[in-house]
């Protein structure tokens, strides 16, 4: 039996917030496909209040942003980024351009494309995101992206220092010091001085999440994320402060941050409200994750692993962290989740940051139906035929032109039809 010993706010109350942004970013968007860099501006004035000679920035303060970090800054920022490009090339090498007869005469294939432009943004308001530039960034590299450009919002007033230098190491094309629905609408538009992309990519607010949802189409995007997910599953072998440590640093994301904790221990669900009360006190970010978890925060007690499993795949959670006995039971079970963290060893905050996977994940159960983020986004899968014979020619045209004939497809036909009259005839 799976027993709900605390639910947090439903579906349908989230669901509300979302669509109270939707008139305020058609709004921003709208004014920046008319106006352009005057409209970026504006609303970069009002929301961040940065107003800079431009936000594209130049040599020299790429270069005052990558000196101001120490050595020690920035050999963690190349470590980490080795680790995102090391999985995303191995990730790479398993993509391959194919090509085979599937009848004799007739060769299909398809070849992976990079896209040509990608536009990669870095959320910067309650917590600069630096580790958002490995993951957009390098991927990009990795899969062969030709141009890419960067945004990031201003940072206590400027250009946050350990982003750019992050883009910059990353082999960003392009920085720009700007943030919000301003900054999606300028990459996937186009203005006076922003290049128009053909992707973006990368996490952000609601408001951001909602740009790319309205302008999805005219661009291509990486998914639509909502708030930080995460869903802690254990059992009697793991120990209360585990649980509350690792659902408390995933619900400083934001006030919606939904943190799940799924368990046969009803031990553990009944020491889980104490233990997460005591280490507020002493949390720094407690007031954002208290809040948190006292607003969306669950627990839930299942009898059986069966259970686990069944809940696990309905809540579709971004980020499913198991500290189980038989952690590899879950790997092998579990379907729907965005990235899977199995074993006390490793946690949602090495994939966040530095181990290698990529932390752009699905939210609000869209892992029932894609990954997250990862080099074969930027890539497109493009086929081609070709019919070296005559004879496949006249085989396919035949099939063709009554299966067009089926259809009412006259113009169809015609092609198929002329193919078999040309390439069907007697050589002298």
């Amino acid at each position: 039996m799976i027993r709900y010993i605390k639910s947090g706010k439903t579906d349908d109350a989230q669901s509300a917030v979302s669509e109270q942004t939707q008139g305020i970013v058609a709004e921003i968007i709208r004014a920046v496909r008319q106006r352009g860099d005057e409209a970026v501006r504006e609303f970069s004035r009002k929301f961040d209040q940065w107003n800079p000679a431009s936000f594209r920035l130049d040599e020299a303060q790429i270069a005052e942003c990558v000196a101001s970090l120490s050595d020690t800054e920035r050999g963690d920022l190349a470590f980490a980024q080795a680790q995102v490009r090391r999985f995303a090339e191995a990730q790479k090498s398993a993509l391959v351009d194919i090509e085979i007869e599937t009848l004799p005469g007739v060769v299909l294939g398809h070849k992976n494309i990079p896209v040509g432009s990608v536009g990669c943004y870095v959320p910067g308001g309650r917590y600069p995101l630096i580790a958002s530039s490995h993951m957009s960034v390098v991927t990009a590299k990795v899969a062969g992206v030709a141009h890419i450009a960067t945004m990031a919002p201003p940072f206590n007033g400027r250009p946050n220092a350990a982003i750019v230098t992050a883009m910059h190491m990353a082999g960003a094309d392009e920085i720009y010091c700007v943030g919000g629905v301003q900054a999606i609408a300028a990459m996937a538009l186009g203005t006076e001085t922003f290049k128009q992309v053909d992707m973006v990519v990368g996490p952000g607010n609601a408001y951001v999440a909602e740009a790319k949802r309205q302008l999805f189409g005219e661009i291509g995007i990486d998914l639509i994320a909502g708030p930080t997910e995460t869903l802690v599953i254990a059992d009697h072998t793991c120990d209360v402060e585990m649980v509350a440590t690792d659902l408390l640093g995933q619900a400083e994301h934001g006030l919606n941050s939904p943190t799940v904790f799924l368990t046969t221990s009803k031990q553990l669900a009944d020491d889980l409200p104490k233990e997460i009360e005591r280490q507020l006190t002493v949390l720094p970010t407690a007031g954002v994750a208290g809040q948190a978890w006292r607003d969306y925060g669950q627990i839930i007690l299942c009898d059986t692993i069966e259970e686990l499993v069944q809940e696990a795949d309905r809540i579709a959670s971004e980020h499913v962290q198991v500290m189980t006995e038989d952690p590899e039971y879950f790997l092998e079970h579990l379907r729907n989740y965005g990235s899977l963290f199995l074993g006390s060893r490793t946690n949602v905050a090495y994939g966040d940051k530095v181990i290698g996977t990529n932390h752009t994940l699905p939210t609000m159960r869209a892992a029932r139906y894609t990954g997250g983020l990862w080099v074969g986004k930027f890539l497109k899968t493009c086929t081609y035929q070709r019919v070296v014979t005559d004879e496949a020619s006249v085989l396919l045209g035949e099939y063709c032109s009554r299966l067009c004939a089926m259809e009412g497809f006259a113009g169809h036909q015609a092609q198929a039809d002329l193919r078999v009259r040309r390439y069907g005839k007697k050589k002298p």
